[in-house]
């Protein structure tokens, strides 16, 4: 039996801690922007980071992971307090964080496995995520209880994970990202971030008064059809692998005016088409596909150290019809001008239209969503024992319910066995549909199969 199974390892929990600021903090009301106070954020987003212990350290017990990240947590949320506070609803909704001082969850655990267990391919979904990110009472919701919960779990191999589970009204994956990194620098023995957090959530706030000044498929009120409503429990999930080889294969599919864009527009494009191809959807019905655009260094009053959300969706719209009967190119120009849609005008609409239509959630029938963090950064995260064998998402997907984790992938950096670099991404679909899929998919790739199949593993 595989490793990866739950059952064979035990996980041993110490109870849930507050872990406080390590000096007093401002207790003050900060108000979250018009774009962290969506619907399509109130939910918590599981991250999760495999270390393994690093040959030079001798005394395993001096060097305690629990003991070091503990205490640098403390200090960290000196420097962000607001995540030691409580997220409130006001009038008309609005959401805002009483920085209170209260702290964040922290569980010490230990587990009767090593790393060498888990075998070589860590990815996402975790089927042992619940031992390693328990649900603590009292954390169990979005409002009024902590923004951010952390698990760290020795193993007995002398290596370590650490898992996270945080409130996305606060902040994106790059946010996510800085504050892990400014944890792992006080881990190390810095005093300080390097980076500073700034708050400045007024910066992406709705205009007075507000403009919707572009258009927004991507909140489009659509009804659900039969193909959309598939129960969660007929879903199976795989994770497909796109290496140099792949990469190369697709490009040689696409006209040659467009064999130069990026290797995410093209795996987008051809997840897409594939996608809508397996479900079968009515020819003339509209399907989606949601691009997150990061607005970091393309809206300029942003400056370095925001750690709030400041993304926004762009929708590619077109007929499942148009989508699965062109080639791969009619879905790459779609992909290519949706990105190129996005402007500083953009996101300020974005935020008047929350304002103005009471921060709807972005339509979900019949939409595929891809989130790329294969720059963010997670990979990256030294808190003293090296990069982590594995950093990032801990699901296929994220959302407040299961039928929007079902809906999008992640992108994430990958190596796979052979030491290959590329992407990995988790896909959910119903059993025929999934069988459909890969099958469309290594349909693409028949001229160079023997060699460079489009590697896929069930998860």
């Amino acid at each position: 039996m595989a490793a990866q199974d739950p059952l064979l390892f035990t996980v041993t929990r110490r109870s849930p801690e507050l872990v406080t600021p390590a000096k007093p903090t401002p207790h003050e009301y900060k108000l979250l922007s018009d774009i962290d106070d969506q619907k399509s954020l109130r939910f918590l987003v599981p991250f999760i980071h495999f270390y393994e212990k690093e040959n030079n350290i001798v005394d395993v017990q001096e060097m305690d992971p629990v003991k070091v990240i503990r205490e640098a947590l403390s200090k960290a949320l000196v420097f962000y307090y607001p995540l030691a506070g409580r997220l409130r609803e006001g009038l008309y909704g609005k959401l805002g964080v009483e920085c209170t001082g209260e702290g964040v969850l922290f569980v010490e655990a230990d587990a009767d496995v090593t790393m060498a267990q888990f075998g070589d391919a860590l990815q996402p979904p975790f089927p042992f995520l619940e031992q390693l990110l328990v649900d603590a009472p009292g954390f169990d919701g979005v409002l009024d209880c902590p923004l951010l919960l952390i698990q760290v779990t020795r193993l007995k191999c002398g290596g370590f994970i650490f898992a996270m589970r945080f409130n996305h009204t606060v902040s994106d994956a790059a946010g996510v990202v800085q504050f892990m990194i400014a944890l792992s620098e006080i881990a190390r023995g810095a005093s300080s971030p390097s980076i500073p957090p700034v708050w400045q959530r007024e910066l992406l706030n709705a205009r007075i008064p507000p403009r919707v000044t572009c258009t927004h498929h991507e909140y489009d009120v659509v009804g659900d059809t039969e193909v959309s409503m598939i129960p969660p429990s007929d879903m199976v999930r795989r994770s497909f692998f796109f290496g140099p080889n792949e990469i190369r294969i697709l490009r040689e599919l696409i006209p040659p005016h467009l064999r130069t864009r990026s290797s995410y527009e093209l795996i987008t494009a051809c997840l897409w088409r594939s996608r809508t191809r397996s479900l079968k959807p009515h020819p003339e019905e509209e399907v989606r596909m949601l691009c997150v655009v990061n607005a970091r260094g393309k809206h300029d009053p942003l400056p370095l150290g925001y750690y709030g959300n400041a993304f926004t969706y762009l929708a590619a719209l077109t007929t499942a019809e148009k989508l699965c009967q062109n080639p791969i190119g009619y879905a790459l120009e779609l992909v290519k001008k949706t990105k190129e849609d996005f402007t500083e005008e953009y996101i300020k609409s974005v935020a008047d239209l929350m304002v103005l239509r009471g921060r709807p959630h972005f339509a979900i029938a019949r939409t595929y969503l891809v989130l790329d963090v294969t720059r963010v950064g997670f990979g990256y995260i030294d808190f003293g024992w090296g990069k982590p064998v594995y950093g990032g998402p801990a699901k296929c997907g994220i959302g407040c319910t299961p039928e929007v984790e079902n809906m999008n992938s992640f992108y994430i950096p990958f190596r796979n066995k052979m030491g290959g670099k590329g992407v990995m991404v988790p896909v959910c679909l119903p059993a025929l549909a999934m069988e459909n899929f890969a099958a469309e998919l290594d349909g693409m790739l028949k001229n160079n199969v023997n060699t460079s199949p489009l590697r896929k593993s069930p998860l």
